[in-house]
This record gives structure tokens, C-alpha cells and sequence, in this order.
């Protein structure tokens, strides 16, 4: 990947249609927050979201992945002035940076 690459393909650092939303992403790690997934490879991450979401609320949580995706904030300074521990920050990030590579092959089945 060059400097000129963007890190995330999310649509809107990329203006490519083709590429899931941030909002899409939004939506898939609240969902996995509300509704654990218990037989799956990914299970600690629903989990650990579970637990960050309630902690948090879902605009805190929204906000961190925004900042990480778009903005290209680190896992840790995302959460600069929103009172989050930064572990969580780190939770937030690698499970938003995780669904998003889902989220392509969930639109091809």
C-alpha cells in the first residue's frame, strides 16, 4: 500500500461507491454489541463491544470509529477528549477495522 492509498476502504475516503459506509460500519458493530454472535470466530470481539457499548453509549463509540476510518486517527488517540479508556479505543478500532473487511463479503452472498 503507497502514502497515496487510502488505509481503510470506507466510501468516504475512497468516493468509491463500491465500498461500505461508515455508517454501515456504525451499524454492524452496534448490531454485534446487541446481538453477540456465539459460534463464531469473532465471538470476544461482540463481546468486548457489548460491554464498550454499554460503558460508552453508541455516539462515543460512532465517534471513535469515524476518527479511526476516516480521519485515520490511531486506535488510542481516537478517544481523546471523549473520557474512553484507550484500551477500549484499541477494542473499538480492531473490531470496526474487522467488520469493515466483512461487510464486502456479507453484500456478495
Amino acid at each position: 500500500m503507497t502514502d497515496a492509498e487510502p488505509l481503510y476502504d470506507v466510501r468516504k475516503r475512497t468516493d468509491n461507491p463500491a465500498h461500505p459506509s461508515v455508517d454501515d460500519v456504525v451499524d454492524s458493530v452496534l448490531e454485534r454489541a446487541e446481538h453477540p454472535r456465539a459460534d463464531h470466530q469473532d465471538a470476544h470481539l461482540d463481546e468486548a463491544l457489548a460491554t464498550v457499548v454499554d460503558r460508552y453509549g453508541s455516539e462515543t463509540v460512532r465517534t471513535i470509529i469515524q476518527r479511526v476510518l476516516v480521519d485515520d486517527e490511531p486506535f488510542r488517540t481516537a478517544t481523546v477528549d471523549l473520557d474512553v479508556d484507550n484500551i477500549d479505543g484499541v477494542r473499538i478500532g480492531t473490531a470496526a477495522t474487522r467488520f469493515l473487511a466483512e461487510l464486502p463479503a456479507q453484500r456478495d452472498d
